[in-house]
């Protein structure tokens, strides 16, 4: 990836250092927003559908948004902890191609980061409730999103300059690099832009073809291979990922929401949204809204 195209933009949410203990035991968490942690002692584990990794002291751990995992402690486990909401207009994640947990050996430095972090965000902390679905729910992600513009300037672009390093430590982790290494092709990557553009609106495999001067099979199978999924796969996914973005961040109804993310149906976006999370969507608007 090619730092002039990246156009993200990362904010704080929350952060915190606490001391967790049994309770700390929650399964298939997916949030919209990075999650950062920082352990120095104790034990637990974070499990992604593809691996389960030890949370061990001295390590530093990313979760990439919308990457579904597992939380336990086993005893005890204290840890430091920063949420990032990431937004970006061409909806192409930095993480977009290695959505697994990732864990780093961690270095001094890191300490000091988290520290400054919350030497300037006071009260950013969850002390109501260490369940992520809760720390998720729309009131108290709005409120803590809204806080950015409460602080001093200069104490929000350092805060910005403290993320930008702590998410810059996971870009030389090997994985990370190797999913870097297989370039998107240019075709693909504005076919993708075209999705995140035109999201609330209907879209084709012959529109999107026709988008980028492919037919319609070569470009399916171009697709497949750069993502991973067939072109309405990764539609139906991206969709889903926007309207979770906008039961978390809005007022929007369900009806309204499934039109915004360009379901023809609200039955239709029903169906998908549950294919894709594992729950229905009034099941997870109940469980993030009130």
């Amino acid at each position: 990836m090619h730092n002039t195209g990246f156009k993200a933009s990362f904010s704080l949410l929350h952060t915190d250092y606490v001391q967790l203990n049994k309770s700390w035991n929650y399964r298939e968490v997916m949030s919209p927003f990075y999650r950062i942690y920082l352990i120095d002692g104790g034990q637990g584990s974070l499990g992604d559908t593809d691996q389960a990794l030890v949370l061990e002291k001295g390590y530093l751990y990313l979760i990439p948004s919308f990457t579904r995992c597992d939380h336990s402690c086993q005893d005890w486990l204290s840890q430091y902890y920063v949420h990032i909401l990431e937004e970006n207009p061409t909806g192409l994640s930095l993480f977009a191609y290695s959505r697994r947990v990732i864990k780093i050996e961690s270095k001094p430095e890191d300490f000091i980061l988290f520290k400054r972090l919350l030497h300037l965000n006071p009260g950013r902390d969850l002390r109501r409730s260490d369940d992520p679905r809760e720390y998720q729910k729309q009131p108290l992600l709005k409120d803590f999103k809204q806080r950015n513009n409460d602080i001093p300037f200069a104490d929000y672009l350092e805060t910005n300059g403290l993320i930008l390093q702590l998410l810059s430590r996971f870009l030389v982790n090997e994985e990370w690099l190797l999913a870097q290494q297989t370039r998107m092709p240019a075709k693909i990557q504005l076919a993708i832009h075209y999705i995140q553009m035109h999201m609330g609106s209907p879209i084709t495999v012959t529109a999107l073809a026709e988008h980028v001067n492919q037919s319609a099979h070569y470009f399916s199978k171009l697709f497949l291979q750069a993502t991973g999924q067939r072109p309405l796969e990764y539609l139906i996914q991206k969709r889903i990922e926007k309207a979770q973005f906008l039961m978390l961040t809005t007022t929007l109804s369900l009806s309204e929401i499934a039109m915004e993310t360009g379901f023809d149906s609200l039955s239709y976006f029903s169906r998908s949204f549950k294919k894709v999370t594992g729950q229905s969507a009034s099941q997870y608007s109940r469980a993030n809204i009130f």
